[in-house]
């Protein structure tokens, strides 16, 4: 009789994996002011990074929404963490070796490990969903809380690091990062990986009732991203340039703790949760309303409370809609998946993007320059606080499309959407 495969491995190596693919994440909006000192690069280029970053994930996304059928899935997952200890190389070593080109060196490391970030969106979560399990819906929580929790280590590590020897020394602590893949890869090649749900054909009435509900799943997604990577990526550069907190409390108090609250919140769900639709109704609106406090605020300390907040709010954002996606669409495969995942990479690369042309824009404006002189700011600082402004929109917008797709999901609760595969 043929013996069962032991999955137990094959889970920790996916958990160990999205710990690891964290730094990728979180690593680089720390050294955003050292590279802006070191090498001259502007906001709207530190900007373009994420830019990039989330665009090229998106790519992946859409390459395994229409053609994942092509790939041998099981391998890809195997070999993705090498890229990312790649990527993370390239970063580090470029301007280290060519620093008058450095922009060019980070820019190509950040599509390097941007790709394995984006071949761990898409295939993670299903191989997880593949595993046998007596609690699927808590192994799904559990894989995007530990993102968070991976979040805070980078954070603190990173921050300790540079607080005891430089920022001009970032390029060592990019090399230790750039090892922690490897521990993945060695996991993947000794453990049984599973078959990969795939989406299944459909046609007809079924086809449309599922296009909709998912294009509103992915719009939801896209603002739940824009809402919580617009923080991820400045929140650090916030409290050092427009609140004058020092560097290192500045991650520790705000990039840290917005990681705690992150995990925080999903693991809660977890736990206790139910009622998608109002928990993410509910952190749309929380997260609207903080970075609206963060902007307008002129107390430090509210302001920074209200950044920190805006990570629990936004806690539940992305991995709720795939569960909402999951209660109303059952049987979602790698497509659909890849899909969200497209969907929330497009909202974390043009959100970013979008703060940073604002703080530039806003920070070389007259009006600045009036207001610098009332409020005691300098332009710079007025900057940064329209930038954080400007991302309420996200979640506000987002409020009006949940309230759509409750009306729709209620609307077919008499006529279920089931087995109807993949969007043609």
């Amino acid at each position: 009789m043929k013996d069962t495969p032991d999955y137990k491995r094959t889970k920790r190596a996916c958990f160990y994996t999205y710990v690891a693919m964290s730094s990728a994440f979180g690593l680089p909006p720390l050294l955003f002011a050292a590279f802006r000192d070191m090498y001259g690069i502007s906001y709207t280029l530190l900007g373009t990074l994420v830019l990039v970053n989330f665009l090229t994930q998106l790519s992946i996304d859409l390459i395994f929404t229409f053609f994942h059928k092509k790939f041998n899935l099981k391998v890809t997952v195997r070999v993705m963490p090498l890229l990312t200890a790649a990527g993370l190389c390239v970063y580090a070593l470029a301007p280290m070796f060519f620093p008058e080109r450095a922009y060019i060196g980070l820019l190509t490391g950040t599509v390097l490990f941007s790709v394995s970030a984006g071949l761990s969106e898409v295939l993670l979560s299903p191989t997880v969903a593949a595993l046998p399990s007596d609690n699927p819906e808590r192994d799904m929580s559990a894989l995007h809380s530990l993102y968070a929790y991976g979040l805070v280590g980078v954070i603190l590590l990173s921050s300790l690091y540079l607080w005891l020897f430089g920022t001009e020394n970032w390029m060592y602590l990019t090399l230790f990062w750039a090892a922690l893949p490897l521990v993945s890869f060695v996991l993947f090649t000794i453990s049984p990986m599973p078959e990969i749900t795939m989406d299944e054909p459909a046609s007809g009435e079924a086809v449309k009732k599922r296009n909709i509900g998912l294009m509103l799943c992915v719009i939801c997604i896209f603002m739940g991203s824009a809402a919580e990577n617009s923080m991820t990526n400045w929140i650090s550069v916030y409290a050092e340039s427009a609140l004058g907190i020092p560097k290192l409390w500045g991650d520790i108090l705000g990039m840290a703790l917005f990681a705690i609250l992150l995990g925080a919140g999903r693991s809660l769900y977890a736990r206790f949760g139910k009622n998608i639709s109002v928990v993410l109704l509910c952190g749309m609106g929380g997260a609207a309303l903080f970075y609206i406090i963060a902007g307008l605020s002129v107390n430090s300390t509210v302001a920074m409370i209200a950044c920190v907040l805006v990570g629990l709010c936004s806690s539940m954002l992305w991995p709720g809609t795939l569960i909402l996606m999951e209660e109303n669409l059952p049987r979602s495969g790698v497509g659909a998946y890849a899909l969200l995942a497209a969907g929330g990479d497009f909202g974390a690369a043009i959100a970013p993007q979008l703060v940073g042309v604002i703080v530039d824009a806003v920070s070389a404006s007259a009006v600045a320059e009036t207001l610098s002189a009332s409020l005691s700011l300098t332009a710079e600082q007025i900057g940064i606080k329209a930038g954080i402004l400007s991302a309420a929109f996200f979640p506000l917008i987002g409020v009006a499309v949940l309230l759509i797709i409750r009306k729709y999901f209620r609307k077919k609760q008499d006529d279920p959407i089931i087995d109807i595969g993949a969007p043609k």
